[in-house]
């Protein structure tokens, strides 16, 4: 019989027991069969549920009158940092970027500035630091000394949004400037310096006792003050005075994912003011100049300007007659426009050779008249699209000779070309109208050839309707768009719910300026039932009048209807059954529009608020709500689910030794 008591391997032969004394091979045999179990089975060992630990740095942290550029901070285990690059601000801003290094047991910070005299210095790892084995977090650390004989530790905190949809925004600079003129962020780097996090807050730490302004600043170049347009920005004329106080907050200590262990009072020191909320915006790119041409149909090409200007380009054909060459649209703010060649013949020209002068911002940003000469080529050549053609024709010709062989029907010659139309219209809401589609502009419509009719009980009855040019929401409300030459019509009905409707065109109706014509066509639809719709009435609170337009929004963030507030209330009729979310922006220049803000002219972005949870709409429902949108923090406003800027998974300690211990069936208590 063979035992293990103690070490010593026993061997019972026969009436007597020999002891051999194996103590420091069975040792060995142990811990072999132990290190086996770790690699190879979960339950092999406990599991190291330790964060890491600062034992000590050189410069000490909170050090005074430090005069090195280099400092390591040591760990009592082997440890890692994550992305330093993107995760490790260092404040003041540092020029040109540190170098941060994880080696084993320390982490190392060489700063390539010139430390500035009696200055406070932080360098804020968030969390980023981890043990090397199981990924335990640290949680939020930061360093700091002094260059002077007193370090600083006042911190101000709060939240970046986007303004145009209050998305928290991640990872944007937020300084500040002990300088208060309006100059200072044109012209100086930050003083402070933090960057947000994926829930859009910040903290700037090691803060002097002053006054300061305070920005954000998605820098572009690295140089830590706005220089660039193109830069997103934010600003605040509050004047930020840091101050702390005394304070108790609790602390919840968990047994392991599901059970809590205990709940302490912890005294702490809080730093204010801790709810700063800044709106960030990009500004009008007003610098013109033009982005790329285009001309994937050769029967029109594009040019793409960086910014609008109600003059436009005048073109010298070179190859070519550019005198009453084209049918000319632009978009709503002139940055975007069409050349459709009205003749053939310059179609089927592969290459159009040009001089163009347009009106393009010089270095002083002034516009000035600029020349350009370009060559518009068409993508698919005139041969290439002439085998198509009548690869087309060959398919069709086969086609009607099977038929005739076989005696059916067929054609003797291939159909003309029809005018494509596309009728957008099936089950309408009452508040919608019809909306004629097509791919070239047309040249002329005829009213008399299209017909609405209406089904009352059993009898058809013509209906009344208005044809109109298709508005961009963008567009002017006093702009006249002339009925030629458009792409898209709508088509405006005394639109009753429950009602049948029948839209019915004849050929001819219309015509584009190659002269393709449109075939008859009939499109049957039904305007919804009112009992298939909810209403919401919302009573808005605090608004003093202000010009409101209100959005109504789906699950996706996306507008599904928009009204304007009247005497404190906003209405919004014929809703499908759904949940909705609702946010309104001030409509100051009462352009129907939200607008961003400028800088230099001191001009905030539009105000943006949403209400602070979802909006059940059902069939047959009078919804009411009241509203008072500045009684909810900005930062607390919009609601998780239709929020894209997730909040990154909060690094936490595994916490799998409880889990273990259940599985071996026996009490496990963690440490403190």
């Amino acid at each position: 019989m063979i035992r293990i008591k103690n070490g010593i391997l026993a061997i019972k032969n026969g009436g007597g027991m020999h002891q051999a004394f194996f103590l420091f091979p069975c040792f060995i045999l142990l811990f072999l069969l132990t290190g086996c179990a770790k690699m190879g089975q979960p339950d092999g060992g406990w599991y190291d549920e330790t964060p890491p630990r600062v034992i000590g740095a050189s410069p000490a942290d909170k050090g005074v009158d430090v005069k090195s550029k280099t400092v390591n901070i040591y760990f009592d285990e082997y440890i890692k940092i994550d992305n330093p690059t993107e995760n490790v601000i260092v404040s003041p801003p540092q020029m040109e970027a540190p170098e941060i290094k994880g080696m084993g047991k320390r982490i190392k910070v060489e700063l390539k500035d010139t430390l500035k005299p009696n200055s406070t210095y932080t360098i804020d790892f968030s969390d980023a630091i981890s043990d090397n084995n199981e990924g335990n977090p640290l949680g939020n650390y930061t360093y700091s000394f002094s260059t002077g004989s007193v370090i600083d530790t006042m911190e101000v905190s709060g939240h970046v949004l986007a303004a145009e949809n209050l998305e928290p925004v991640k990872g944007i600079l937020v300084g500040l400037y002990d300088d208060l003129s309006d100059s200072a962020f044109h012209k100086k780097p930050f003083l402070r310096v933090a960057r947000t996090d994926s829930r859009g807050h910040f903290v700037i730490k090691g803060v002097a006792p002053g006054q300061y302004r305070i920005y954000a600043l998605q820098d572009a170049d690295g140089n830590y003050l706005f220089n660039q347009k193109s830069e997103a920005l934010a600003f605040d004329h509050q004047v930020i005075i840091p101050s702390s106080k005394p304070d108790i907050r609790q602390d919840t200590i968990w047994r392991d994912t599901l059970h809590i262990d205990s709940i302490a009072r912890v005294s702490y020191t809080h730093f204010l003011p801790d709810d700063i909320v800044l709106r960030s915006f990009t500004e009008v790119q007003t610098n013109r100049y033009l982005v790329k041409t285009d001309r994937s149909e050769a029967n029109h090409f594009t040019f793409f300007f960086s910014y609008g200007n109600p003059q436009l380009p005048q073109i010298k054909g070179l190859n070519f007659n550019a005198k009453d060459a084209f049918v000319i649209q632009t978009n709503a703010h002139c940055d975007t426009i069409n050349y459709w060649l009205r003749d053939t013949a310059l179609v089927n020209q592969d290459t159009l050779r040009m001089q163009v002068q347009y009106l393009m911002t010089d270095s002083m940003g002034v516009l000035q008249n600029h020349t350009d000469t370009l060559e518009m080529l068409a993508k698919k050549s005139y041969s290439q699209r002439l085998k198509e053609q009548q690869k087309a024709y060959d398919t069709w010709k086969k086609k009607q000779d099977k038929a005739e062989k076989k005696g059916e029907p067929f054609e003797k010659e291939m159909p003309k070309e029809q005018l494509a139309m596309d009728i957008a219209a099936n089950e309408m809401n009452p508040d919608e109208n019809v909306m004629f589609v097509f791919k070239t502009p047309i040249e002329t419509v005829d009213t008399s050839k299209i017909h609405l009719y209406a089904k009352h009980d059993t009898l058809w009855y013509k209906a009344p309707f208005l044809l109109r040019a298709y508005r961009d929401i963008h567009a002017p409300t006093d702009t006249v768009i002339p009925l030629q030459h458009q792409l898209q019509y709508e088509l405006i009905g005394e639109w009753r719910p429950g009602i049948e409707y029948s839209l019915e065109t004849d050929s001819m109706a219309f015509v584009d300026i190659y002269g393709l014509v449109t075939s008859p066509q009939k499109k049957g639809f039904k305007v919804g039932d009112m009992d298939s719709y909810s209403s919401l009435l919302v009573s808005l609170l605090g608004m003093d009048g202000q010009p409101i337009v209100a959005q109504l929004l789906n699950g996706s963030d996306q507008v599904v209807k928009e009204a304007k507030g009247k005497n404190g209330t906003v209405e919004f009729y014929y809703l499908k059954p759904d949940t909705y979310y609702l946010r309104l922006f001030i409509d100051r220049n009462h352009n129907g529009i939200w607008d961003t803000g400028d800088y230099d002219k001191d001009i905030q972005p539009e105000e943006v608020y949403y209400y602070p949870g979802s909006i059940e709409c059902k069939a047959k429902w009078d919804v009411t709500e009241s509203w008072n949108p500045k009684a909810t923090s900005l930062a607390k406003q919009k609601p998780e689910k239709i929020t894209k800027q997730k909040a990154d998974k909060e690094k936490k300690v595994k916490r799998q030794n409880a889990q273990r211990a259940k599985k071996l069936g026996i009490q496990y208590i963690p440490k403190n």
